[in-house]
């Protein structure tokens, strides 16, 4: 028992040593195991007693160390050891005051000796197979910073001074005019903070630096990168005032960056997260609106839509055209959101539309508001059911920061003029947008077809229906402006659109409706119609050119089929590509692709400039850096898909929190007992597979029967995955983990990928290359093999509401979850 608490407390006691023979260690002791309890701190004090004992013990290193062993006298008596062990044993013998039993363990317990390598190396092996089964990356999201100036990779041998300790040896791993990085052995502690000296000796022995008292560094950071060494990460004071020595690390560093390479560490890291930034951002399926407060008023000024989102804010446009979300995000429920303790204020929102005289009416609730309303529950959930309107969205709101709008490159402004250009903050304008920012809203429809039949049959009053009206909303004749911001990214159409305006004939169903082209290219076009036409996604039509005809008798441009792409809300205007017959040539595609080749100097590319240049970059780092879900990535490996990546933004999910407790969120992590490879082969897969970019995403149900008090993820996590939207099939099984586990239901949208944004990347992808190709190579390739970018919302409380179960026991259980996640956040 002794012995379990002993090892259970290792690393405290390993402190505690370094502070044996200090003049104030029982202070700092008692400091120590304050939080321990009584039996704990009798026995660590029995510990340090033991360790503090004066022996006698013969030391012989013959045969046990790496090291030449040679006699070394002390106080009369001869041992053996090796240069190592004596430098140990005087080192311990100053701190101790004499030879005690800790020193003699100090001194059998060196880097050389033949029992503690062979330990390592049984521990590297256990590592080892523990690596090998982390096979997805964790990517930190806006986790990359930003440096000042360039380091470079040089290690020479540096000695270190603090305290009352001397010349302690250590070389360096990289420098840079204002800081450098360290290796120190971890038997020196360091803590951030700490005021040290460090003198240049690799240096010193070819160049005359000046420098008596060496150079005051302050620590910023320790990195443990074994049990032997700690990098030590350094800032320079600049207290020495030493401008010649300054200029020459400064010319020293510019003139052999080539030869030692620059250290790219930052940049690397910065590649990665920013590659799969770039590829989440675009294909989340839930909308991002800013709250700024204004007169003491939170209010909804701007919205950053994407392909995936859009018809959220579409949802939420009425008749005129005008976006609604103020008087659904209005300061009365904003207001009781952010009394909630959670940093995420989470809650559901169900809304229907109803239309009287044209208009178009907006009727929301909350889960919460629908809770204190019990009598008036069932009325809203089971008659805004019934219309074809109804939506189940989840809202999350978190604090959003101005600053947040700004995230540099990773790269300093020393490395080029354009660099330090586009290291500039925001404009004024766009700086005057976001200033107000106060909070960010994301809005997930989850909803799906089988809840909202759950719903249907819930029965109500219908002599209440006159008191909906406490749930609806009216026309604002003054309502706040709010700024609809597209997400600017490459553009990853595979053809170039051009603007061109000429008639065009559309038959469908015998039915013939003339329009005009907006844009074409030679795969697809666009097209305004004159009326309104009842067309479809999916659907096949039937087009002609009449005025293009005219140029060519070469191709025949007269019904040619082309495939519905998308139709507008005034089903006005079409998107529309074209449909091939078997493996013959396409008319429209051959005539098109001569036309733009003939024509490349008078046609007009169709870009669409943004209203406020840079905004859509500015909400976007806003976004990055408050990121509350769980992205996923699938990588493909030949002609499968693999869990590849996740991201981890600033606010963990409760997925985060899970892999958390098993100590899987370093770099790397295994995803295996979440998603398991049979599911991303039998579930996901069929459903992804034939999926293009332009297609919405793909919906699953993900729900995990969790057992806290198992001791691995595999033994603890219970796993079911579908495709679709009836969870039902589960009912058995999360009826059982109600009692004891923890319930966890997750929707899972996953969405094919195309190209990456490399503009987005190019000026640190480009850095890289000057000093390292095939790192840059390897970052491309890692990049392009990212097919599928997913997000996994959190739905459990909607979820569990739609099974039939004891509500005291799902109560319970979201009370042990809560207190649960909470005492690991």
């Amino acid at each position: 028992m002794a012995e379990d608490i002993l090892l259970k407390h290792e690393d405290l006691i390993s402190e505690l040593k370094h502070y044996l023979g200090n003049p104030k260690f029982d202070l700092i002791f008692k400091s120590k195991i304050a939080g321990l309890t009584k039996p704990e701190q009798f026995l660590m004090k029995m510990e340090m007693t033991r360790l503090s004992q004066p022996i006698a013990r013969f030391i012989d290193l013959r045969g046990l160390v790496t090291g030449q062993v040679k006699p070394y006298d002390h106080n009369g008596k001869q041992h053996f050891m090796d240069e190592t062990a004596i430098e140990v044993f005087e080192a311990a013998l100053k701190q101790h005051g004499g030879y005690t039993l800790a020193v003699y363990e100090a001194v059998m317990n060196t880097e050389n000796n033949h029992r503690v390598l062979q330990r390592k190396t049984t521990e590297k092996i256990a590592e080892q197979a523990i690596d090998d089964s982390l096979n997805t990356n964790v990517i930190k999201f806006a986790s990359y910073e930003s440096r000042s100036e360039e380091r470079m990779n040089y290690s020479i041998k540096v000695t270190v001074e603090y305290n009352d300790k001397k010349s302690i040896a250590a070389s360096t791993s990289d420098i840079s005019l204002s800081g450098c990085k360290i290796k120190l052995a971890t038997r020196y502690v360091l803590k951030k903070g700490h005021l040290i000296a460090l003198r240049l000796v690799g240096l010193e022995q070819d160049f005359e630096l000046g420098l008596k008292n060496g150079i005051q560094y302050e620590v910023v950071a320790v990195e443990n990168i074994s049990k032997e060494f700690n990098h030590i990460r350094l800032k320079r004071t600049f207290i020495e005032n030493n401008e010649a020595f300054d200029n020459f690390l400064e010319s020293f560093i510019h003139g052999n960056k080539r030869r030692y390479k620059v250290n790219l560490d930052n940049t690397l890291d910065a590649v990665v997260s920013k590659g799969y930034e770039q590829y989440y951002i675009p294909r989340v399926t839930s909308l991002y609106v800013f709250l700024s407060k204004k007169d003491n008023v939170l209010y909804p000024s701007l919205s950053l839509t994407t392909e995936n989102n859009i018809f959220i804010q579409r949802y939420f446009t009425d008749e005129r055209q005008n976006p609604c979300l103020y008087s659904v995000l209005n300061e009365q429920r904003i207001n009781a959101l952010l009394l909630k303790q959670a940093p995420v204020k989470e809650d559901y929102l169900y809304t229907f539309t109803h239309i009287s005289a044209g208009k178009i009416y907006y009727y929301s609730a909350t889960r919460n508001e629908l809770e204190q309303n019990p009598q008036l529950k069932n009325l809203f959930l089971g008659f805004g059911s019934q219309k074809d309107t109804w939506q189940c969205f989840k809202i999350q709101i978190m604090p959003s920061h101005p600053d947040d709008s700004f995230i540099p490159l990773s790269l300093p402004n020393t490395v080029s003029k354009n660099i330090e250009k586009l290291n500039k903050p925001p404009s004024p304008r766009v700086e005057g947008l976001v200033k107000n920012v106060k909070y960010m809203v994301v809005l997930t429809a989850i909803g799906n077809k089988t809840e909202q039949q759950h719903y249907q049959q819930l029965n109500y009053d219908k002599a209440l229906i006159n008191q909906l009206k406490n749930f609806g909303h009216s026309k604002s004749k003054s309502a706040p402006y709010l700024d609809i911001v597209p997400l600017e990214y490459v553009n990853l159409r595979s053809d170039k659109r051009y603007l061109y305006k000429t008639n065009v004939s559309i038959s469908v169903n015998d039915e013939v409706v003339h329009g005009l082209t907006r844009d074409f290219s030679v795969m697809g076009l666009q097209l305004e119609c004159k009326q309104p036409v009842s067309l479809k996604k999916g659907d096949i039509v039937l087009l002609s050119f009449p005025d293009l005809q005219k140029i060519t008798k070469t191709y025949q441009l007269s019904e040619l089929k082309y495939e519905v792409m998308a139709v507008n809300k005034s089903f006005t205007i079409i998107n529309l590509k074209a449909s091939r017959v078997a493996d013959l040539p396409h008319a429209g595609v051959l005539f098109f692709t001569q036309l733009i080749n003939s024509n490349k100097d008078k046609l007009k590319v169709s870009e669409e400039a943004p209203k406020v240049p840079g905004l859509s970059t500015a909400l976007r780092n806003m976004v990055t850096k408050s990121v509350c879900q769980f992205p996923l990535y699938l990588h493909k490996e030949g002609a499968h898909f693999k869990a590849g990546a996740i991201g981890f933004g600033l606010y963990p999910s409760p997925l985060h929190v899970l892999l958390q407790n098993f100590g899987l969120l370093g770099n790397k992590t295994d995803l295996s007992s979440i998603i398991t490879d049979e599911q991303i082969v039998n579930v996901i897969t069929p459903q992804i597979k034939d999926l293009s970019r332009q297609d919405p995403p793909s919906a699953f149900t993900l729900v995990i029967n969790f057992d806290p008090r198992k001791g691995s993820i595999s033994e603890s996590i219970t796993s079911y995955c579908i495709a679709g939207e009836d969870y039902n099939d589960f009912q058995e099984q999360i009826s059982k983990g109600l009692k004891s586990n923890l319930i966890f239901v997750m929707r899972l949208y996953i969405s094919r990928t195309g190209r990456p944004d490399t503009d987005y990347l190019s000026n640190e992808l480009k850095y890289v290359s000057q000093y390292a190709l095939h790192k840059a190579r390897e970052l491309e390739e890692a990049l392009w093999s990212v097919a599928g970018v997913g997000d996994i919302v959190d739905i459990t409380e909607e979820a569990l509401s739609h099974l039939k179960l004891e509500q005291q026991q799902v109560d319970q259980m979201g009370h042990r979850k809560l207190l649960w996640l909470n005492r690991l956040r």
